[in-house]
């Protein structure tokens, strides 16, 4: 893996980003706008992803950073359940719905794939640190 220097560098987080963008145009059309409640709450989540992810980098350790890692991929399936009220209510249609679903599953899974790194890196230096201790 690349050496990441800062969270924007973070695949995920880009992701994050363009999922956000998209979330606030369509959210900004009406009758979506109107809306208020699942507006604001569709757009606190996509906030939250790219803000934990920014949030957790610089937090001591990966074992904290992959639990920031972890909310964050729960408020991109927050905005997936989201989407399904924004679909019902026809604020969206199938298409939107569907190009939407596929940032926040795109999303979920670069970020399903760095938790994943992160744990692999703990648990390789857990069992150097157990193999010395043994010798």
């Amino acid at each position: 893996m690349a050496k990441i220097e800062r969270f924007e560098d973070i695949q995920a987080w880009q992701e994050a980003r363009e999922l956000a963008k998209a979330i606030y145009r369509f959210s900004s059309i009406d009758p979506w706008a109107k809306d208020f409640a699942l507006r604001d709450q569709i757009r606190r989540a996509a906030i939250s992803v790219m803000s934990n992810i920014a949030e957790g980098f610089d937090r001591k350790g990966d074992a904290e950073f992959g639990r920031f890692l972890s909310i964050a991929k729960g408020s991109a399936s927050e905005i997936k359940a989201q989407l399904y009220i924004a679909l019902d209510q026809r604020y969206i249609d199938q298409t939107t719905f569907n190009s939407l679903y596929e940032s926040c599953d795109k999303t979920v899974r670069f970020l399903g794939g760095f938790i994943r790194y992160l744990s692999g890196k703990k648990d390789a230096r857990r069992s150097t640190l157990d193999s010395e201790t043994n010798s």
